[in-house]
């Protein structure tokens, strides 16, 4: 198998505006992903998303670099690099949102890279890949939920 980039599409009932705002306000993202984020969804923009550990020890705590913002169709951050560096191809993941109209609603298209640039050893890099694609198969149809319960309230 290639650890190389995860790619996931789903249609959401709602418009690219509303789930713009939903991948990167941070009231939202706690919503449908669970983390609590802090960061500017600005080109430059740095920040951190937080939440418990699965264990139940401490926090977990994920630096963000905003890369792209393009409102309402593209969003492209960096993340799970060490925190006291910037994000670089070397050292961090690159996720791309990209928003189509499509039937009155969205097709999100999401991808995930750099797994393989990071330079982890195999083990690590299929435990990371396999961690990863279960995240996005799980938090995508919360935030299509989510987006189209505020669509409808």
């Amino acid at each position: 198998m290639e650890y190389g980039t995860i790619a996931r599409e789903i249609h959401i009932d709602a418009t690219p505006d509303v789930v713009f705002e939903v991948i990167t306000k941070p009231e939202h993202i706690a919503q449908w992903w669970g983390f609590d984020a802090s960061f500017p969804a600005v080109p430059g923009g740095d920040g951190r998303m937080t939440k418990r550990r699965r264990d139940g020890f401490g926090t977990l705590v994920v630096p963000i670099h905003v890369v792209e913002t393009d409102a309402p169709r593209r969003f492209v951050f960096r993340w799970v690099h060490p925190e006291d560096e910037p994000a670089t191809p070397q050292n961090s993941l690159l996720v791309t949102f990209e928003l189509a109209p499509v039937n009155g609603g969205t097709l999100l298209r999401l991808t995930e890279a750099g797994f393989r640039e990071i330079g982890w050893e195999a083990a690590q890099l299929e435990e990371y890949y396999h961690r990863h694609c279960v995240g996005w198969d799980q938090h995508l149809p919360n935030l299509a939920a989510y987006a189209a319960g505020l669509v409808r309230s």
